[in-house]
């Protein structure tokens, strides 16, 4: 390992903060940052699913693993989750992850599906970022917000998501223009599709076996989805390395190149795409995909096994095997 993908050392190691990090993505960031020597503490709303996560973590990389149940809706959760992390064991790296992830077509959702979706994840990373800029600024240290390929191009039957997501976006690349001058550097991320287990915990409406269906095997294709693991070792270099901005998946930097140089021309090929996913009659509840059900047709089924076999195995070792409340990415 190079010297340029660690952290500056201290006595007991730099102090890091991942939100949504006990399960998916987030805790392999939180692994990858306890194997650079970092004392990590991983936040999400469910004390039990921090639990198995801090355990699996310690287990594996013999580091230092704290937890706190933390709502990142809620901004004074946020400021004394930042404050106690600061004090305790100084703060030069966050990761703001936690997320929700929806699919359905949108005559199935509602505003309140899209409230809840800004609410996880853009206010939830706006309220850890305004809190970790003060005390980042102290340390010259190391911001990394979580977007996606979802957010810099509309995507059907994931709308509440793509829409939360560019708003996340937006505020990485204005966040790295401001805080520059204080010596902190801001990093936008923008995964594409990652095998991280998140079919699982995911929720659909309308037709929900069908919707899990056509997720749940581009979600763990081979050519179209990365390794949880690897992505989330670029990720965690990218924020080391103070980048301003990282694309991942070459599909994601494939979308995200023919949008800007064709937008007109990406959206109506989106359009002919979103006709050939699931229709819905109109709102209902989402469930989550554990409870979603298979595909009803025999050919799906086969594809779905095919298509969703990585993602399936990467269930345990995200941490997703237990339906929970939703706060992964």
């Amino acid at each position: 390992m190079t010297i340029r993908t660690r952290l500056p050392q201290r006595t007991k190691g730099p102090g890091a903060l991942v939100t949504g990090g006990s399960r998916g993505l987030g805790l392999f960031m939180a692994r990858q940052l306890a194997e650079r020597g970092c004392v990590v503490t991983i936040a999400a709303r469910d004390a039990g699913e921090l639990e198995r996560a801090a355990a699996q973590l310690r287990e594996e990389t013999g580091a230092a693993v704290r937890t706190a149940v933390c709502d990142v809706r809620d901004r004074v959760a946020v400021r004394d989750l930042v404050r106690e992390v600061h004090q305790r064991d100084g703060l030069d790296l966050v990761i703001a992850n936690a997320g929700v992830i929806q699919v359905a077509p949108v005559e199935a959702v509602g505003a309140t599906e899209f409230g809840d979706a800004m609410d996880t994840m853009f206010y939830g990373a706006l309220h850890t970022s305004l809190e970790a800029l003060p005390y980042l600024k102290e340390t010259r240290g190391r911001l990394g917000l979580v977007g996606s390929v979802g957010g810099l191009l509309g995507v059907p039957h994931l709308l509440p998501y793509s829409c939360a997501k560019a708003a996340v976006g937006a505020l990485a690349e204005g966040l790295h223009a401001e805080a520059a001058a204080s010596g902190v550097s801001v990093t936008a991320v923008h995964p594409g599709l990652m095998r991280t287990g998140s079919h699982r915990q995911a929720e659909f409406g309308g037709d929900t076996a069908a919707e899990f269906g056509w997720f749940s095997t581009a979600a763990g294709a081979p050519l179209l989805s990365m390794d949880a693991e690897r992505a989330a070792r670029r990720i965690v270099d990218a924020v080391i390395q103070r980048r301003a901005r990282l694309v991942l998946t070459a599909p994601a930097k494939a979308a995200q190149l023919a949008h800007g140089v064709a937008p007109a021309l990406t959206t109506r090929l989106s359009g002919v795409a979103a006709r050939l996913l699931p229709s819905a009659s109109g709102p209902g509840a989402l469930r989550q995909g554990a409870e979603a059900g298979e595909p009803r047709s025999p050919i799906a089924k086969i594809v779905r096994a095919w298509g969703s076999a990585r993602n399936d195995r990467a269930v345990r070792r995200a941490n997703q095997h237990e339906p929970g409340p939703r706060t992964s990415s």
